[in-house]
């Protein structure tokens, strides 16, 4: 066994192709993942196989040559663009006598030098410790069983279950406070709703330039760098559009491929913006040679944490970069805006993409005045839980009137689960009811 060093990051980078040879631009993408992190790598060695060795993941024979660069190149880690099983990483660090890395926990290092705010850093830490939970023995000496005879039986077993415990102790402590910040949060989403605010989340692959647009768009200097995950937090900024109409702006977090679990059900509060929103801008690299493999990593994010249905905009960004590109705006079949090409970076384009947001939700509002009877309870808790209630009186048999204001993504998914809705709701001429 062997005790890891605390300090020095020169690493090894390893990557293994299934099915097929490695992909240079997965390999570029390892690379910036490990200087993101704050490695520096000294050599990068590749392989391909039809399945993982079970023991070893790279085999005896890829795992012996990276043994034998990690000793001669004085190496301090070895990272992995691969998901390792508890056991494979246990294996190789006894094999190489350093630590290794695997993908998740590159990626939740760098998550953890991003993180700012205090929810973002209990987020970062509940991944950590998630993933720890099951690394828990591992090459550190002071968890290794001890072996039995007089003087040699000791607390490493009692240490190892402390530490469990400890460990299970602190998850269960910042699960509570992360309920408490997704509370707030969905308070504040219930306001917005009242103040009939709409709300439009940026997502996209890590690097796309959703920070570079955010500024452009609110001038809140949210920090922006050409490299992956530069900023982590959420931050949420007004924009008034030049027909008046106002809506909140919601930065949040890249996507990458093969995202780690741990950081989906972390930052699912976070992503909760993502999902309540009402339009999406799916800020896209125009330029990237992976252009289609991250739009499908990102639809594949979206889907997995329930955003898949939001109504959404594609924003093909850093047009710049591409020669004979214009900014330029594509509609779909029912005249709304579909893909806008623009650059964050020179500003080209940024008129058109206001000029789409103000067309799409010029059309967005339904209101009307519902007038339910005392058995229709259920269906206004359900308005009043979407925060679309404007006023209400109350009716003369004992029922409600309800003046109403929704918008129409929110009246078609509730119409949808609650038909009878659809049946309350009078047009103009009999309740002075507006749709559109």
């Amino acid at each position: 066994m062997f005790e890891r060093p605390q300090t020095g990051e020169r690493a090894i980078l390893v990557h293994l192709g299934l099915q097929g040879p490695p992909d240079p631009q997965e390999l570029h993408e390892f690379k910036e993942l490990a200087r993101s992190a704050g490695a520096e790598p000294i050599a990068l060695i590749s392989g391909q196989r039809q399945v993982p060795d079970s023991r070893l993941y790279i085999g005896s024979g890829k795992a012996d040559e990276v043994r034998e660069q990690v000793h001669a190149l004085c190496a301090d880690l070895v990272i992995f663009d691969n998901l390792l099983s508890p056991s494979q990483e246990r294996n190789l660090e006894r094999l190489f006598e350093c630590r290794v890395v695997d993908r998740t926990g590159l990626i939740l290092d760098i998550f953890a030098q991003r993180a700012r705010s205090h929810e973002g850093k209990l987020q970062v830490e509940l991944a950590q410790l998630r993933h720890l939970s099951t690394r828990l023995v591992r090459g550190w000496t002071h968890l290794e069983r001890q072996k039995g005879g007089i003087g040699l039986r000791g607390p490493g077993e009692t240490q190892l279950e402390t530490d469990r415990r400890l460990l299970n102790r602190r998850i269960d402590q910042i699960g509570r406070r992360l309920a408490r910040v997704d509370r707030q949060r969905a308070q504040g989403r219930r306001a917005r709703r009242r103040r009939e605010v709409p709300t439009v989340s940026l997502v996209g692959y890590t690097n796309a330039g959703k920070s570079s647009l955010f500024n452009r768009l609110t001038e809140a200097g949210v920090y922006a760098q050409d490299q992956l995950f530069a900023t982590l937090d959420p931050t949420l900024r007004r924009v008034v559009l030049s027909d008046g109409t106002s809506l909140i702006l919601a930065d949040t977090v890249g996507f990458v491929s093969r995202l780690p679990h741990e950081l989906v059900a972390a930052f699912r509060s976070t992503l909760q913006e993502t999902v309540e929103a009402d339009l999406l801008l799916h800020v896209i690299d125009a330029q990237s040679p992976q252009r289609s493999a991250q739009i499908a990593d990102v639809e594949q994010v979206l889907a997995q944490i329930g955003a898949d249905e939001v109504p959404r905009i594609e924003v093909f960004n850093k047009i710049d970069l591409l020669p004979d590109t214009s900014p330029r705006t594509e509609f779909d079949e029912h005249g709304k805006p579909a893909r806008i090409w623009l650059s964050a970076a020179s500003g080209a384009g940024m008129v058109g993409l206001l000029d789409g947001l103000a067309q799409t939700f010029s059309s967005d509002i339904v209101r009307g005045l519902v007038r339910l009877g005392p058995a229709d309870g259920r269906l206004r808790a359900l308005l009043f839980e979407q925060g679309a209630v404007v006023r209400e009186n109350h009716g003369k048999q004992g029922g409600w009137e309800l003046d109403v204001t929704l918008r129409r993504r929110d009246y078609e998914r509730l119409t949808k689960h609650e038909p009878t809705l659809a049946s309350h709701w009078q047009d103009r001429a009999e309740s002075a009811m507006t749709i559109g």
